[in-house]
C-alpha cells in the first residue's frame, strides 16, 4: 500500500515537467559574408512597377511596442538617437541629437529627419513585393527586426535618393558608401528581393573595388 502511494506521488511530480511551456527559441544566427559574396546571392530579374502606389505599403503603424504610444517612425528615432530626446505625451519628441550617416550631418530636431526605407518602397515593389500580401508589405514598411531596414537621415538626402537604386544614387558622404552598399544588399537578401542588371553591376563595382572588405550580415524576414 505504501509503495503504491509513493509511486503515485512520484508520477505526479513528473507532471509539471511533461506539461511545462517549451523553451523560447533562440534568434537565428545571421548569415555573414563579404559584400562580393552577398551580391552574388541576389537574383537578377527585370523590374516592373505596374500597379505600384505608396499606399500599398501601410506605414507608419503602431511600431514594435504597442504600449509605448509611439509609431514606427518615432520608435526608430528613439532607437537611433545619440542623445535621447524627451518623450512627451502622444510620443512627441523634443530635444535629442542624431547623426545622419548619408551626409554626416548632426541633427538636433526630430522634425528635420526622414525615416528612410533602405530599399525604397517603389524599388521593393519592382523587385518582388508586388506579389506579397498586404500584411507582408506592411511588415516590410515597418521593419524594425533589422536595424538597417529603416534609418533616420536628413530630409534633404532622403528626398535626393527618392526611389533610386545604387546605380543612380549613393550617399553624398564617401565614408558612407560602403556601409550603404552593404546594407542595401543585406535588405535585399533579408526580404528575398531581386535586382536588375544595372543595379547589380553598380553593386559589383563597389564590392570588387573600394568596398571589398565590407561585411554583410542578414537574417531572413519572417
Amino acid at each position: 500500500m505504501i509503495k503504491n502511494i509513493v509511486r503515485g506521488l512520484c508520477a505526479l511530480s513528473l507532471v509539471p515537467a511533461l506539461f511545462s511551456a517549451p523553451a523560447a527559441q533562440a534568434a537565428p544566427a545571421p548569415e555573414v559574408m563579404t559584400l562580393a559574396d552577398a551580391v552574388a546571392l541576389v537574383t537578377v530579374t527585370e523590374e516592373d512597377r505596374t500597379g505600384y502606389t505608396r499606399s500599398k505599403f501601410k506605414h507608419w503603424n503602431g511600431g514594435d511596442d504597442a504600449g509605448d504610444g509611439c509609431n514606427t517612425r518615432n520608435e526608430v528615432l528613439l532607437a537611433e538617437a545619440v542623445v535621447a530626446p524627451t518623450v512627451e505625451p502622444g510620443c512627441k519628441l523634443t530635444g535629442g541629437t542624431w547623426i545622419s550617416y548619408y551626409d554626416g550631418q548632426e541633427v538636433t530636431r526630430a522634425g528635420a529627419l526622414d525615416i528612410d526605407h533602405m530599399v525604397p518602397l517603389a524599388e521593393a515593389w519592382d523587385s518582388g513585393a508586388s506579389a506579397w500580401t498586404p500584411a507582408r508589405r506592411e511588415a516590410y514598411a515597418n521593419d524594425q527586426g533589422a536595424d538597417i531596414s529603416l534609418v533616420a537621415v536628413t530630409a534633404r538626402t532622403n528626398r535626393q535618393k527618392a526611389d533610386q537604386d545604387p546605380a543612380d544614387w549613393m550617399p553624398p558622404s564617401p565614408q558612407a558608401q560602403c556601409r550603404y552598399a552593404g546594407e542595401w544588399v543585406s535588405t535585399k537578401l533579408r526580404w528575398q528581393l531581386t535586382a536588375d542588371d544595372r543595379e547589380l553591376e553598380a553593386l559589383k563595382v563597389f564590392a570588387e573595388g573600394s568596398c571589398e572588405d565590407t561585411v554583410v550580415r542578414y537574417t531572413l524576414a519572417d
